[in-house]
């Protein structure tokens, strides 16, 4: 599936200005994912076993985790696709409708956060909330 969507996706774009950060999930950091990936990008891969650590875990430092994934299934599945077809045609319209300023408000929230960490020594975020 990765070499016959994702790898040539990459074509259209200039890889030496591509970083990929990936999780832990098993078929991510299988031994023949890194090594393509590897292959790919060189040293701009994050990931557990790839040339850039994958940073320690947390939700509140991850705006994929705090944002994004709730964001897009909240939309992607408001019609209830039946389909794979439809799930699919879904993710692609949410994602190409996102606007540059509401990621740059993640982006804000981001910096927001890692200011707030740095200044706490690493303690919990229970009082900071992504707000749009």
């Amino acid at each position: 599936m990765i070499t016959n969507f994702f790898i040539p996706e990459l074509n259209n774009h200039d890889v030496q200005e591509l970083w990929f950060q990936q999780d832990g999930a098993t078929c991510h950091t299988a031994r023949a994912t890194i090594d393509l990936l590897k292959d790919t990008l060189g040293d701009r891969l994050i990931s557990h076993f790839g040339p850039v650590s994958w940073p320690p875990r947390s939700c509140d430092l991850t705006p994929l985790d705090y944002f994004l994934w709730s964001y897009v299934k909240s939309l992607v599945y408001a019609d209830k696709p039946q389909t794979l077809d439809h799930l699919e045609d879904n993710i692609l319209l949410v994602i190409a409708d996102m606007r540059p300023q509401m990621l740059e408000k993640v982006i804000e929230n981001w910096t927001s956060r890692l200011d707030y960490i740095r200044a706490s020594r690493g303690s919990p975020m229970p009082e900071i909330i992504f707000k749009m």
